[in-house]
């Protein structure tokens, strides 16, 4: 197994570069001058850069190691899960406040407090006290709410009103961090492992090394990046638009109800593969990257496929990356069986449980942009972290670290039926969307007709 994971690696990274080399022959190149051919825009786009790249970096490297560390403390499953769970709360308390706080503290300046936060957060790794531990959860909910909000404000309102660069252009910069993204999360994943098992540093190693990261992102911010606020934003008003437009526009309900079964399905994900491949000697860090090159996979897959090459419609994607959600926890109701386990299934179950997550990101994302008005977006995306975030809960707190083997296969059962609700939603969003137009990609110049669904 232990060159399996290697071997995995090697082969997902050669299929990544080969599939994205693809997806950008498949789009044909524009008249228009690309962005970065603006030297103006290029400093400027590297300057937001040098911030934000170490700060994602960090927030990989506390991945793989996170439950191993735990049970290295001698913490048993449910009071990891309860850990977790921990996490889950904390967001979902500090997600829906983030944006108004970013707002009204500066985005400068919460992009700092993201740094002081997540580093705290890390040292508190140090601690073997089990509320010292729990409080370092509360902390890394606060962090990851800071980390996808501040940043992004920040960027955005320095390139539309300080900088005047036009709009069109905020997709080149996102799109670049995506890519180095994914890059970033699979070098974390040999990174930590090269810390805890190659430098015999153990699992905390990954948590410390975020600190120096974590340090430069907010020095860059302080340094470098000039304050701006946000409007006031009405919190109430906000959820309560969002539930008017949840409940009066199905698509929304239908994409809203794909989101929360999904998603809270890789929640659970992302507790359960520690135990089911560690008792096995998989190097965790290793087979971090592999997920991630996975999701690369599925990235990459996604650009070639609603590419006017192919021309798919990203609905269809959705639905394919669902259907192979499924289908990886089908097989990890097999595969988990305490009287046969079979590590090598779980394994490439979790790699495609992953390849369904590049698929179905950037298509969830296309959807959400087209069907739901950006003033309802943050009140719609807060009341789907509630039912979210509430299925994982319990989807964590069902464990018990008593009867691990049972109890695990009883919750991938439990996540397959929950993917099977999400296909059956899909399948209700394919005829709502049928003939709507405003969710599909437009055309190709000299094809107006638009792609049968």
């Amino acid at each position: 197994m232990l060159l399996a994971a290697y071997a995995a690696l090697a082969l997902l990274l050669a299929a990544a570069l080969g599939l994205e080399l693809a997806a950008r022959r498949s789009h044909p190149p524009t008249a228009a001058a690309p962005p970065g051919a603006n030297p103006a825009f290029a400093r400027f786009q590297r300057g937001f850069l040098r911030g934000y790249l170490p700060a994602l970096a960090a927030d990989w490297l506390q991945g793989p190691y996170l439950y191993k560390l735990y049970q290295h403390y001698g913490f048993v499953e449910t009071q990891i899960a309860v850990l977790y769970v921990c996490g889950l709360a904390s967001s979902v308390l500090f997600g829906p406040v983030a944006a108004s706080l970013v707002d009204a503290l500066g985005r400068r300046a919460s992009c700092v407090l993201f740094s002081l936060t997540y580093s705290a957060c890390c040292l508190t790794k140090l601690s073997r006290d089990y509320l010292v531990l729990a409080a370092g959860r509360v902390l890394g909910g606060l962090s990851t709410a800071l980390l996808f909000c501040a940043f992004e404000a920040w960027y955005v309102h320095e390139h539309v009103e300080h900088h005047d660069f036009p709009a069109e252009w905020v997709p080149a910069t996102f799109s670049q961090a995506a890519f180095w993204n994914h890059v970033l999360a699979v070098g974390a994943g040999v990174v930590a492992n090269a810390a805890a098992e190659w430098l015999g540093l153990g699992p905390v190693a990954p948590f410390v090394a975020s600190i120096p990261l974590l340090v430069l992102a907010g020095a860059v911010a302080l340094k470098d990046w000039d304050e701006n606020y946000g409007k006031k934003r009405a919190l109430a008003k906000s959820c309560a638009d969002g539930l008017r437009r949840l409940l009066a526009d199905q698509r929304v309900l239908l994409l809203g109800t794909v989101q929360a079964l999904f998603e809270s399905v890789i929640y659970i994900f992302v507790f359960l593969w520690t135990p089911v491949l560690d008792p096995h000697g998989l190097p965790l860090g290793i087979v971090f990257s592999s997920f991630m090159a996975a999701s690369m996979v599925g990235a990459s897959l996604y650009r070639l496929a609603v590419s006017p090459r192919y021309r798919l419609q990203p609905v269809h994607v959705l639905s394919l990356s669902v259907l192979v959600g499924f289908f990886s926890l089908f097989m990890l109701t097999f595969s988990t069986n305490p009287s046969q386990e079979s590590p090598a299934e779980s394994f490439v179950a979790f790699l495609l449980l992953e390849l369904s997550c590049g698929l179905y990101f950037p298509a969830m994302g296309f959807l959400r942009r087209k069907a739901i008005p950006e003033k309802d977006r943050p009140g719609v995306t807060n009341w789907c972290r509630v039912p979210l975030n509430l299925l994982a809960c319990l989807g964590l707190l069902l464990l018990h670290g008593a009867d691990h083997g049972p109890g695990t296969r009883s919750i991938f059962s439990a996540c397959c039926g929950l993917m099977l609700l999400a296909l059956l939603a899909v399948v209700g969003l394919f005829s709502v969307v049928r003939h709507d137009a405003e969710l599909w990609l437009p055309p190709p110049q000299g094809q107006p007709d638009a792609p049968e669904l």
